[in-house]
This record gives structure tokens, sequence and C-alpha cells, in this order.
């Protein structure tokens, strides 16, 4: 039988849970199709992207992160700092638009060949699938396979702290993809994401993550952490 003090922790545990709200689903207009297609801005150092972090479940504000363009040649180096993260790894493109070290997964990646960071085409209901396998950042003794499907869905005008942009929003799915930790037996990931041609990278970013081990179904997943980041500002 459950006592009195069990039932107050349990109506304590229901009103903390009613309490915690999560962030709201990026909501934005859908737009047609831009004629002419977009360019994707060329990158620049000194070019910058602030964004605010939060925890998708119950709107925490995890960190703020500044992104920032420090070279620019055969490699695109684009270093990373958090407010209370400190520095972070940086992200590199070869070529642009081609991500060939990735920090926005932990633990970081290095892929043996580039994949895209975002659609090769800037269209609407565009798809591809892309094959590589990948280090861990500062492991270069191991490697693990990973697949990704990219695909569009729509172009959408939508706001953010940084202002109103012209968007295509499009997913990044890792449904297969091989761990470092031995005790991962199956993993996924998913980014969802609203690219702006203008701003050169994403003004909003889903991420999360799910994994079993050995005995777990999937009903029963662990979480990685489930991310929104959102743009405050940029140059």
């Amino acid at each position: 039988m459950m006592t009195a003090r069990h039932i107050v922790y349990l109506i304590m545990s229901v009103l903390l849970t009613a309490c915690i709200s999560s962030q709201p689903f990026p909501n934005g207009v859908v737009e047609a199709q831009p004629t002419p297609t977009p360019s994707i801005r060329a990158p620049k150092v000194g070019q910058e992207w602030v964004y605010r972090v939060r925890n998708v479940f119950n709107q925490e504000i995890v960190d703020t992160v500044t992104e920032k363009v420090v070279s620019v040649g055969e490699q695109i180096r684009i270093s990373r700092v958090g407010v209370k993260a400190g520095p972070l790894p940086d992200e590199i493109q070869s070529p642009w638009g081609f991500v060939i070290q990735d920090p926005h997964w932990s633990p970081p990646q290095k892929f043996t060949s580039a994949i895209p960071i975002w659609p090769e085409q800037l269209k609407a209901n565009w798809n591809g699938f892309y094959r590589t396998r990948y280090q861990v950042l500062g492991h270069p003794d191991g490697s693990f396979y990973c697949g990704v499907n990219v695909n569009s869905y729509q172009w959408e005008r939508i706001s953010v702290t940084a202002g109103e942009f012209l968007t295509l929003k499009y997913q990044n799915e890792m449904p297969y993809f091989e761990s470092q930790d031995v005790f991962r037996v199956a993993n996924y990931r998913e980014d969802l994401l609203w690219l702006s041609p203008e701003v050169g990278r994403w003004v909003i970013r889903r991420s999360y993550g799910r994994y079993i081990t050995p005995g777990v179904y999937w009903a029963n997943a662990y979480w990685e952490d489930y991310l929104e980041w959102e743009l405050i500002s940029w140059k």
C-alpha cells in the first residue's frame, strides 16, 4: 500500500511535470520555391553567428554559442565558443557546404570523406543519401560507419530573435550509424534545420539522438541531448 508520504511525492511529481513545458516547435509560413534559386552566402573570414541553445524538453537555456569563420581556403574553419562551455571543437568544411569535421554531436566526428551539411540542391522535395566513415576527434585508431539521409521539405519564412528569414527546411537523418561506444548496439540521430541562404547558415536547428544497449528495445531507448539552436545575431 502507498503511504501518505508516497502519495504526496506522487502529487508533487505530477504538478512539477505539468509546470514544465517543452520548447515550442518552430512555426514558419510556407513559401513557393524562389526563382531564381538563392545561393548560399560565400564564406569570409570574420563572418559570425551567435546561437541560443535550449533544452527542447524544458526550454532551459543550455548555453549561448558563437561560431566564427577564422580561415578560408582549401578548408573553411569555423571556431566555436560557448559562454558556459568555453572553447569548443572547430567545425571544418571542405569545400563549402561539405563537412569533414562535425562538432555538433558528442563526441565530435571527423569524416574520412566529406558529406553535405545542407542539401546539394536548394529545392523543396529533394533528397540524397551519403555513406562515409568517421573517427572520433582525437582518437584516430578507430573508424565507424555513418550513413546520412538528407531530405529537403519546403521553403518557409520564419522569425527568430535575429530577424525574419526565408529558409529551406530540411532534415539530416543518421538511422544506422556505428557508435564508438561498444555497449550501444543501435543508434539513431536526427537534425531538423531551417537554412537561410542570406545568413549562410541555419537560423534554427533541432537535434536529438536515441540509442539502445543489449536487452533494451526501441520503445525504451535512451536519449541523447534534445537541443534547439536559435540564431540571435549574425554578421
